[in-house]
């Protein structure tokens, strides 16, 4: 009955103009909120360099895979990009638009993979996944870097030159960067523990990430026998900045429970990030911003379930998010694009 609502509301070739919503009480950095898709799970939306298309992810119902989607910020036109095999995450425009990155498990076989063991609690499965290119429609696909294990999380520079991404090549999950043909790599961070969602800042100096850095031999033998069976427990991580190349690392945020998805704000002296510290022990995460030193916590969402995964656009005047707000069925995802008001 999910599934059937879920597909009948909307498929990739149904997809259509975009549906006005009002904000919830107290969101007053939004105006003019556009539901761009309906069913589903759609997650990670960035814009293209000019502001007229996003790239996203999208599995369109339970034992469904991620696929790679891109669709007009209006609402029309969604389209599969992805081939279709396997699992794909972290999609990304570069080359003015003509192409993007995203990372797949295709290489390893054309099934969706297995979805991690929850028995040990919430976890992220880390899949062996490999970073891949191709043309903004899909074609000319290749795969510029891989290694045994995790490769992913893919973004990249203003100036469109390096991609900065996150990793399992060196044993632990860390930040790295590489020229967009897969050259050149560089290790970033070298704390144990989960440092990883990466994005430049607006000038390309700096580099916001989330992190997840142990403080007891209990909690590194935990994470490390997690890691072992290639999955990873995300209750517990900050936010935190660095130079691009890797100097001056930085914690921003010490809230407690999981703050991630980090981005900065046009001005680059502030982040906007989703987080679930007002309560850790829920799956309410709600988008705040903060400054730089870590002062100014504001809080952006007040919907009683999930705000994340934001983004702005290239000229600053808009935010693209996933919520399960206005969802048709419990725990569905859509994508919302809003004018942003500055305060």
């Amino acid at each position: 009955m999910v599934l059937s609502a879920c597909v009948e509301r909307a498929s990739p070739d149904e997809s259509g103009p975009a549906v006005t919503r009002q904000p919830e009480p107290g969101e007053a950095y939004f105006a003019n909120i556009r539901q761009l898709t309906f069913g589903g799970q759609n997650a990670e939306a960035y814009f293209a360099p000019d502001g007229t298309k996003l790239i996203f992810q999208r599995a369109e119902g339970d034992g469904t895979c991620d696929q790679q989607y891109v669709i007009n910020v209006d609402g029309s036109g969604m389209r599969q990009v992805s081939n279709g095999l396997g699992r794909t995450t972290c999609g990304y425009f570069y080359d003015g638009g003509k192409r993007i990155v995203y990372s797949s498990t295709l290489h390893a076989g054309d099934a969706c993979p297995q979805p991690p063991d929850m028995s040990q609690g919430y976890v992220w499965g880390l899949y062996d996944f490999d970073v891949y290119t191709s043309a903004s429609d899909g074609s000319d696909l290749r795969k510029i870097f891989g290694t045994p294990g995790y490769d992913a999380e893919a973004t990249l520079s203003p100036d469109g030159t390096r991609i900065v991404f996150t990793s399992t090549r060196d044993g632990d999950l860390e930040i790295y960067t590489m020229n967009v043909d897969g050259s050149d790599v560089r290790r970033l961070t070298y704390s144990v523990g989960y440092d990883g969602g990466p994005f430049f800042s607006h000038d390309g100096t700096m580099i916001v990430y989330r992190a997840s850095h142990l403080d007891s031999p209990e909690a590194v033998a935990d994470y490390q026998a997690l890691l072992a069976q290639n999955m990873v427990r995300p209750s517990r991580m900050e936010i935190w900045v660095m130079n691009a190349d890797g100097t001056d690392r930085r914690q921003v945020t010490n809230l407690g429970g999981a703050n991630f998805a980090p981005f900065f704000l046009p001005d680059n002296r502030r982040i906007i990030f989703s987080t679930n510290h007002h309560n850790p022990r829920e799956r309410n995460f709600d988008l705040y911003l903060v400054n730089l030193d870590g002062s100014g916590l504001t809080r952006v969402t007040t919907h009683g379930d999930f705000d994340g995964f934001p983004m702005f656009s290239p000229d600053g005047k808009q935010l693209v998010f996933a919520s399960n707000r206005f969802g048709a069925v419990p725990g569905e995802t859509n994508i919302f694009v809003a004018d942003w008001v500055e305060r």
